[in-house]
């Protein structure tokens, strides 16, 4: 809108309402409010990062509050060196939890801060059942959860292999297995999954079981009770032709074959 007022000497002159910046309240406005924003997290980034380095409720114990039977006293130690940082307040739990994690044999790692001056972690180790040599990939651990990690160890240990993903599920057979092999003294020592899912155990004497692929009307299970069952009275029948037992082919739907070792 125009806007017209009379000059000094009487004359009339057109005045236009000024569109500058400086015009405009509501864009100040804004402005004032996003400098003072960003003044404000400036100023506690700030008070954040002093705060840190102020002697102020230093961390000076880290306890531990469960026993251990993998991970050692040093490994502890190196790791809160490393990921433990800032005061009581300050130390970022989260931060410090993902390291613990990534220690050999560590499943879990909680921490929580301890008045005036400590933090207590608590771990949860992994718990072994086997040694896992999946068809394609860099060996590793099995633990009772049937998750894959990565540790050594020199225990004794059963050997599984299967396709990379099918721990857990090789885990669960295995203890099928082995409880369907009680009654025949054995135990399982390997179990061999093929990509094709034809099952092999090995048992505690050398005897190979091929087992062969789980069928409905066949089922996995109904060929390790056959074998329990009937094996002891076969061998001991065979034991005159037979200078020993290296597998037994358990995939027939009724019973089973023999067949010698090499020596």
């Amino acid at each position: 809108m125009a806007r017209v007022r009379a000059d000094s000497n009487g004359s009339l002159r057109d005045q236009r309402g000024g569109d500058g910046f400086w015009d405009r309240p509501m864009l100040i406005n804004l402005l004032a409010d996003v400098l003072l924003l960003a003044g404000g997290v400036l100023l506690a980034w700030a008070a954040t990062v002093a705060l840190q380095r102020l002697p102020v409720l230093p961390l000076k114990q880290l306890l531990v509050a469960t026993p251990l039977d993998h991970v050692s006293r040093a490994q502890i130690e190196h790791t809160a060196r490393n990921a433990l940082s800032g005061n009581f307040f300050t130390v970022n739990l989260e931060t410090a939890r993902n390291a613990f994690e990534r220690m050999p044999w560590v499943r879990s790692a909680t921490l929580r801060r301890v008045w005036p001056d400590g933090i207590e972690l608590t771990l949860e180790e992994h718990r072994a059942a086997a040694r896992w040599t999946p068809l394609e990939g860099e060996p590793r651990l099995v633990n009772q959860r049937g998750e894959v990690f990565f540790a050594t160890s020199g225990e004794a240990l059963p050997v599984f292999v299967g396709p990379e993903g099918s721990a857990a599920r090789v885990l669960e057979r295995y203890r099928e297995f082995g409880a369907g092999l009680a009654a025949s003294g054995r135990r399982p020592v390997a179990i061999h999954l093929s990509a094709r899912e034809a099952w092999q155990l090995k048992l505690d004497d050398g005897v190979v079981l091929e087992l062969g692929r789980d069928e409905p009307k066949h089922p996995l299970a109904e060929r390790v009770h056959r074998f329990a069952s009937y094996y002891a009275a076969a061998a001991s029948a065979a034991a005159g032709r037979l200078p020993g037992i290296a597998v037994v082919d358990m995939r027939y739907p009724n019973g089973f074959a023999l067949r010698a070792s090499k020596s």
